[in-house]
């Protein structure tokens, strides 16, 4: 069937979404873990009747991500947040299954109005995996979770559960093995006073060959040995892969070099590769002979996708995928030159396009006052 949607795009495969599910379900049904999507990486919900086949729930980071989890998911609500607000307590009490307090000034605050429900604490251990600074939640001071452990134990009574998140693209096995160790040892009388325990995102155990028997054990014996339900937070790990921005290039400049500009913008469209300053992914780029910088059409001097070599000339009209454009892109995305907002669109498991949502002049307008 000819593709005639008007670009940019971001286009969805639930194909390959579905390899990354089938994995995730795999983990869960040999080490007993939990997996809840992090909405804060991926939301659209246009896919979740597919995923929540697949995924246990969501987590949150606010209030507005925790009632799209309950609304559009509609499985187990982790609901966390670095600082909730009193109204926030107030409404999301109302259809969160857990609620997970960033700091025990914020438990204390509110345990009276939400100690009927499960509750639970972020913990830092002071010890983390992550290839950013910007994205090491156990930084040196670090605001993400409680450092004090006696205080900790102190407060056990008041929870059930506590979340470890300290990872951040980790592919590395053995790292994260030795680093579960070094909590169980650390953590283990606070652990054996609970009855769960979330060792948050940013775990690559869906990336090609991942040891994933190792894995499953290894959960596995860690949630026998502190009688805990071990839960997971995957974000990327459940859509790496499965995306990507489907570019038209508008004009061929050459100051130096060659430079094609495209339909889209790094800050409007995948700001994550700007905040990070790391290139974007294109399958169809090698080591052909012409040499392109690929950049966004946006005022900003540094919108610029990468450079790259292709083996023929690229001309006005040619399109150009960006991959892995799911993941911290499409929850990103933002009206910055006014540019035009990527529509959205799937790639059903049968093969259709359905293009389920098209953003225009008034969706613009309605975003600003």
């Amino acid at each position: 069937m000819k593709n005639d949607i008007v670009t940019p795009y971001y286009l969805i495969d639930e194909r390959k979404l579905l390899k990354n599910l089938k994995i995730i379900r795999y983990v869960r049904e040999r080490s007993g873990a939990k997996s809840v999507l992090a909405l804060k990486c991926f939301s659209t919900w246009s896919v979740f009747p597919l995923m929540k086949q697949y995924l246990d729930g969501t987590t949150s980071s606010s209030l507005y991500e925790a009632r799209l989890g309950r609304d559009k998911f509609g499985k187990e609500v982790h609901a966390y947040c670095v600082g909730f607000s009193r109204s926030d307590i107030a409404e999301i009490k109302q259809f969160a299954d857990k609620i997970i307090f960033n700091s025990l000034s914020q438990l204390k605050t509110y345990y009276r109005d939400v100690k009927k429900l499960p509750l639970g604490l972020r913990v830092n251990p002071q010890i983390s995996y992550s290839h950013f600074d910007l994205a090491d939640p156990a930084r040196r001071y670090s605001r993400l979770g409680v450092t004090d452990r006696e205080a900790l134990l102190n407060a056990a009574p008041m929870i059930s559960g506590v979340m470890f998140h300290f990872n951040c693209e980790n592919a590395d096995f053995r790292n994260f093995s030795t680093n579960l160790d070094y909590i169980g040892k650390t953590y283990g009388k606070l652990l054996q006073q609970l009855k769960w325990v979330s060792l948050g995102g940013g775990l690559y155990f869906t990336k090609d060959e991942y040891p994933l028997d190792k894995f499953c054990r290894k959960l596995k014996d860690f949630s026998e040995k502190y009688n805990v339900q071990v839960y997971l937070e995957p974000g990327e790990a459940v859509i790496t892969g499965s995306a990507e921005l489907v570019t038209t290039v508008m004009d061929i400049v050459h100051n130096e070099a060659d430079i094609a500009i495209v339909d889209a913008s790094t800050e409007a469209h995948m700001l994550d590769l700007l905040i990070y300053r790391t290139p974007a992914k294109i399958d169809s780029a090698g080591n052909g002979r012409f040499k392109y910088t690929i950049a966004g059409r946006s005022c900003l001097a540094g919108d610029v996708f990468g450079t790259y070599r292709f083996k023929n000339r690229l001309k006005p009209g040619h399109i150009i995928k960006l991959a892995d454009a799911a993941g911290y892109s499409m929850v990103k995305k933002n009206w910055f030159n006014g540019l035009q907002m990527p529509s959205i669109v799937v790639k059903r498991l049968n093969g259709a396009l359905e293009v389920v949502r098209h953003f225009n002049y008034q969706d613009f307008t309605g975003s600003l006052s």
